[in-house]
Parts: structure tokens; C-alpha cells; sequence
């Protein structure tokens, strides 16, 4: 008999993951130093595409990997997954991500990395401008996640999709906003450094987007589809 604990497991498993090597490869950078900065925004792009691919891949028959609370929102707008089931997977991914966080300061010490890999606003972005960033970005991954996890006619390619997405738009937006497009990426090395700038810009910002493209596939994408078959909710 499945156990609702082993959902909850997964996504705080595969969340500290994900970024103690997402956040880890912009650690690494800092201690390294001497970068190329286009390259430097490869290898950040490939650690979190790559690793986020294999997590799914991994996880999803067991949580549906979501591992970022901006895709819980959506798959809970989308009618994919309950409320409280939501709530539960998001408080999971932030225990995950602050898991990741701390265990990551230590191998890297405030002297080495004093931001810790935490999402920032480019110089000359504004704020605002960084938040619709933030959802378009996020638009372009709830689109593969519904598009390929979600959407029963859709491709089953496992995460690569979905890591395809997320090292797209960092190459994209990381110099811009640190293409979080994931509250808990911005919140768990925001929490263990303290620094607490614009953090309306992660939050608000993944939101919206998650809620466009929720809502696109609920009412436009899927109305073909069978809305009571849910593979993002393993239980169902």
C-alpha cells in the first residue's frame, strides 16, 4: 500500500538535490573564480537543466517531481492535485530546499560564496521588469511540465523536457534575475544568507506565471483530455 509520506519524501529528497547541485555549481563558480561569465552562465544553466532532468526522471512516478512551488501552484490550478496535497508538497520542496541551503554552507563559508548562489536583480533591471522576467520564464516551464508530465497526449521524455526548459531560461534570464522561475530557489540561500532584496520578484513573479500557463491547459490545451487522470498525483 502506498504511503502518502513517500510523495512528501520525494519532493524534499529531490528538491535538496536539485539545488544543493543548481545552487552548488554557482558556489562553485564563486570559489573558483577567474570565469568567463558566458561560461560560467553554461555551466550554471547545465547544472540546474541536468540535474533537474534526472530528479524527474528519478522521482516523478512517486511525487510527480515537482520540487518547485510555483509548479505545484499550477498543477493545483490545473485541477491536478488537492489543496491540502499541495500545500503539503510545497512545505516539503522549502524544507528540501533549506536542507540543500544550509549543507551547502558549509562546504562553502560566507569568505568563499557570501550570496550562496541566491537569485539577484541584473544592474540596470528594474524590479518590475525582473518579475515579468520571472513569469515569463516560469510560462515557458509549466509549459513543458504540463505539455510532457501532464497532458495524457503529450510525449512521455521522462524530465529532459523539463530540464530542457530550465537551462533555457537561465541561459536566458540568469544574468537578468538569476532565472529562478522556483520561490524555494530564491528563498532557501535568501533564508541561510539573510538577504531579503526584492524578494517579491521570486515569489509574485513565478506565480503569475505558473497561473497563465495553468490556466491556458486547463481551458484552452486540454479540453480533450480526461481532467480526472492526474499522473501528477500519484494517489489518484
Amino acid at each position: 500500500m502506498r504511503s502518502p509520506w513517500n510523495a512528501l519524501i520525494a519532493e524534499i529528497a529531490g528538491t535538496f538535490m536539485f539545488f544543493f547541485v543548481g545552487i552548488g555549481a554557482v558556489a562553485t563558480l564563486d570559489r573558483v573564480g577567474g570565469v568567463d561569465s558566458a561560461a560560467g552562465l553554461v555551466v550554471v544553466a547545465l547544472a540546474h537543466g541536468v540535474v533537474l532532468a534526472v530528479m524527474v526522471s528519478a522521482l516523478g512516478a512517486v511525487s510527480g517531481a515537482h520540487f518547485n512551488p510555483a509548479v505545484t501552484f499550477g498543477v493545483w490550478l490545473a485541477g491536478q492535485i488537492p489543496g491540502r496535497r499541495a500545500v503539503s508538497y510545497i512545505l516539503a520542496q522549502l524544507i528540501g530546499g533549506l536542507g540543500a541551503a544550509w549543507a551547502l554552507r558549509v562546504v562553502f563559508p560566507v569568505a568563499v560564496s557570501p550570496t550562496l548562489g541566491r537569485p539577484t536583480v541584473g544592474a540596470g533591471i528594474d524590479p518590475l521588469a525582473a518579475l515579468g522576467i520571472e513569469a515569463v520564464l516560469t510560462v515557458i516551464l509549466l509549459t513543458a511540465v504540463f505539455g510532457t508530465a501532464i497532458d495524457p497526449r503529450g510525449p512521455k521524455v521522462g524530465g529532459l523536457a523539463i530540464g530542457f526548459a530550465v537551462a533555457a531560461d537561465i541561459l536566458m534570464g540568469g544574468p537578468l534575475t538569476g532565472a529562478a522561475m522556483n520561490p524555494a530557489r530564491w528563498f532557501a540561500p535568501a533564508a541561510v544568507t539573510g538577504i531579503w532584496d526584492n524578494s517579491w520578484v521570486w515569489i509574485v513573479g513565478p506565480l503569475i506565471g505558473a497561473a497563465v500557463a495553468a490556466l491556458a491547459y486547463r481551458y484552452f490545451f486540454l479540453p480533450e483530455a480526461d481532467l480526472l487522470r492526474t499522473p501528477a498525483e500519484p494517489t489518484a
